[in-house]
């Protein structure tokens, strides 16, 4: 097998390995939170990291058979609903709703989880010879972008409940 494809075997193989122990890290924080909008945060992260998993580990499977890219490749994955989450949430949470310091940890590691994922993929995409390579891995840096940004997004609802609805709610004082 060319080095070129034991390098990439080698990639997955760490993808893999994160993108499970990401997952992991997802479920046990939206078991283990009572905020409603956490709750949904982490679940919703959780699944696209499972569906990450499940992709990668069919790649993974036809590259160490194949010894090469595989030709015929689905480069979509199913999108994320991180954005639903928060527009849902944005409407019905509660203003006032209850946060945890383990609830604002789990949302910083989770943010360096996604800041880390995301430089992975991107690096990758970088190396990339095969252009449906290229388009696989940047497809993945701009999901976990994706989460990352969403994370953010939580982190400051976590803080300021009241002052994240203000914003979301494009609520402002004009002087008029």
């Amino acid at each position: 097998m060319a080095k070129k494809a034991e390098d990439r075997i080698k990639a997955l193989e760490v993808a893999l390995k994160n993108e499970s122990t990401e997952r992991d890290f997802y479920l046990q924080h939206a078991a283990r939170t009572k905020n409603e909008f956490g709750k949904k945060m982490f679940m919703s992260i959780a699944n696209d990291e499972a569906e990450h998993y499940d992709r990668i580990k069919a790649l993974h499977k036809k590259l160490k058979e194949k010894g090469k890219w595989p030709e015929r490749l689905a480069l979509t994955v199913k999108g994320t609903k991180i954005k639903s989450v928060l527009a849902k949430l944005s409407k019905i949470a509660e203003k006032t709703a209850k946060v945890d310091n383990n609830d604002l940890e789990a949302v910083k590691i989770a943010i360096n989880f996604e800041k880390k994922g995301e430089k992975f993929y991107s690096d990758l995409q970088k190396k990339a010879a095969d252009p449906k390579e290229k388009t696989f891995f940047g497809m993945l840096a701009e999901m976990e972008r994706e989460h990352r940004l969403s994370l953010e997004n939580t982190r400051e609802y976590f803080k300021d409940p009241t002052g994240w609805f203000r914003v979301k709610e494009r609520l402002h004082v004009d002087g008029g």
